[in-house]
């Protein structure tokens, strides 16, 4: 039997390389993708993708028991929950300011100055931090954040139409990463980072977060989007070919499935078995549409996502 000859797209664009960390603590580079995810044999993927592991400046008061008790004490300092997680294999730590938020603590520059202090501390993997989602909040802690952290290139978000020109300046000059937050539509996340590069930002330090859904909640939409904007880099626009960062974990966790526990269907199954399974297929599903940083929440899942991408690397 003659051998087939495989067909092979060939491509012309590259996803810009981004640096997270040094400054004394480790670096990871993201992006660098000369073809679509894990398809090795059409060009290069030097840098798989990474998962960050979730850490709140305050413990939990929205997260099920199941998942609180998957991390234990850890979740009452964001550094000692930074030092687990990097137990765990996390590649990045993800500090979320949700303390900061008008409705859940409205704390200011201080405390997630401390936030991150401790982090940074704690640990020597990068940073990324995100605001609460309150345009002014997120503009005073993240200003904060990005004195604490300077020289050390971290990622900071949420940078969104409302407040870009304010996180872009710090970034700038505190020599941080710019993540560039829009609702799932690829035009608006185009424009942003138009926006973002007009005034000053280098394309090499902006991650794009298109959004996305949890399994069975928009997921196919999220997937949609993510796997177009890598399309998009790779047939040779400029403007889209920048890394991706996808929340899959606090998505899958907002829903009935992953935290219901009474009164659901048998056929179910045991809730941790079911949550890990959604949030795992949840996170496998964007990076095999695009994504390079996956954040995540529970240690299982974690486990199976990263075994996943070894073996999708051929490891």
């Amino acid at each position: 039997m003659p051998d087939v000859e495989i067909p092979v797209e060939k491509w012309t664009g590259t996803i810009k390389e981004v640096k997270l960390g040094g400054g004394g603590r480790k670096e990871v580079v993201v992006g660098g993708e000369t073809t679509l995810p894990f398809l090795t044999f059409e060009g290069s993927i030097p840098n798989p993708p990474k998962i960050a592991i979730e850490v709140h400046d305050k413990e939990p008061s929205t997260w099920p028991a199941l998942l609180l008790n998957a991390w234990g004490d850890a979740v009452k300092d964001p550094g000692t929950w930074a030092k687990k997680a990097a137990e765990l294999g996390a590649d990045i730590i993800c500090l979320k300011l949700l303390s900061a938020h008008p409705e859940g603590g409205n704390t200011g520059a201080a405390e997630a100055k401390a936030a991150v202090d401790k982090v940074l501390s704690a640990v020597d993997l990068p940073l990324v931090v995100i605001g609460p989602g309150v345009a002014e909040k997120d503009n005073e802690v993240l200003t904060a954040s990005s004195e604490a952290a300077r020289g050390q290139r971290v990622a900071l978000g949420n940078c969104e139409e409302k407040n870009y020109r304010t996180v872009a300046a710090v970034c700038i000059s505190d020599g941080h990463v710019a993540i560039a937050k829009t609702p799932l539509d690829i035009n608006l996340c185009k424009q942003l980072n138009i926006m973002l590069s007009d005034i000053g930002v280098p394309l090499d330090s902006i991650l794009m977060d298109p959004d996305t859904g949890a399994l069975g909640y928009g997921i196919e939409y999220g997937y949609s989007i993510n796997e177009r904007l890598r399309l998009a880099a790779l047939g040779g626009d400029n403007m889209t070919a920048l890394p991706i960062i996808n929340h899959a974990g606090s998505e899958v966790w907002r829903q009935k499935e992953a935290r219901a526990s009474e009164g659901v269907p048998e056929a179910w199954g045991d809730q941790e078995e079911r949550s890990v399974i959604w949030e795992s297929v949840t996170a496998s599903s964007v990076i095999n549409a695009g994504c390079d940083i996956v954040v995540m929440t529970h240690p299982k899942a974690v486990e199976r996502v990263k075994a996943t991408i070894n073996k999708l690397m051929g490891k």
